[in-house]
C-alpha cells in the first residue's frame, strides 16, 4: 500500500509496471537490457478517486492521461531499472497528492468606502496635475 493522503491509499496491484528498452546511446548494453520503466494506472476505475479528484487529475496529467482515463508515465533517467521504477512511482504519487488537494474557493469582497475615496482622490489629483501641464491660455 502506497500512502497518498491520510485517508487514501494506493494498492500496488492497481499499477501495471512494464520494463522496456531505453532509447539513446549506450552501446551493446542498451540493446539487451530493459532498464526503462513504464507504468499504467487506471484512474477512472480506481475506488478512492471521486469525480472531483478525477477532474483535477485529468487537468494535471494532460497528455499523460489517455481518453480512457489511464495514466501512462515512463522513465529512463538512470541506467538502473529499480531507480527508474521508484522514480515513476514517486511521480505518480506526487500527481495523485496534488489532485487530492481541494482548491480553496475565493470569497467575493467589495472594496471598502475608504479605499473608494482614496481612489477617487488620487484620480482628482492626477486630473488637476495634467490640466496644469497644458499650454492653453484661459481668459
Amino acid at each position: 500500500m502506497i500512502k497518498i493522503t491520510n485517508s487514501k491509499f494506493l494498492n500496488e496491484d492497481d499499477i501495471d509496471i512494464r520494463f522496456i528498452r531505453a532509447s539513446g546511446p549506450g552501446g551493446q548494453h542498451v540493446n539487451k537490457v530493459e532498464s526503462a520503466v513504464q507504468i499504467k494506472f487506471d484512474a477512472k476505475n480506481c475506488e478512492f478517486i471521486d469525480d472531483e479528484m478525477y477532474k483535477r487529475l485529468r487537468q494535471l496529467c494532460g497528455s499523460k492521461m489517455t481518453a480512457d482515463g489511464i495514466i501512462v508515465i515512463t522513465s529512463s533517467e538512470t541506467r538502473s531499472q529499480t531507480r527508474n521504477r521508484d522514480d515513476v512511482i514517486e511521480r505518480l504519487v506526487q500527481i495523485l497528492k496534488q489532485s487530492a488537494i481541494k482548491p480553496k474557493l475565493r470569497k467575493k469582497t467589495k472594496p471598502s468606502l475608504a479605499s473608494k475615496k482614496r481612489r477617487l482622490e488620487s484620480k482628482k489629483r492626477t486630473s488637476t496635475l495634467k490640466k496644469t501641464r497644458s499650454n492653453k491660455i484661459i481668459d
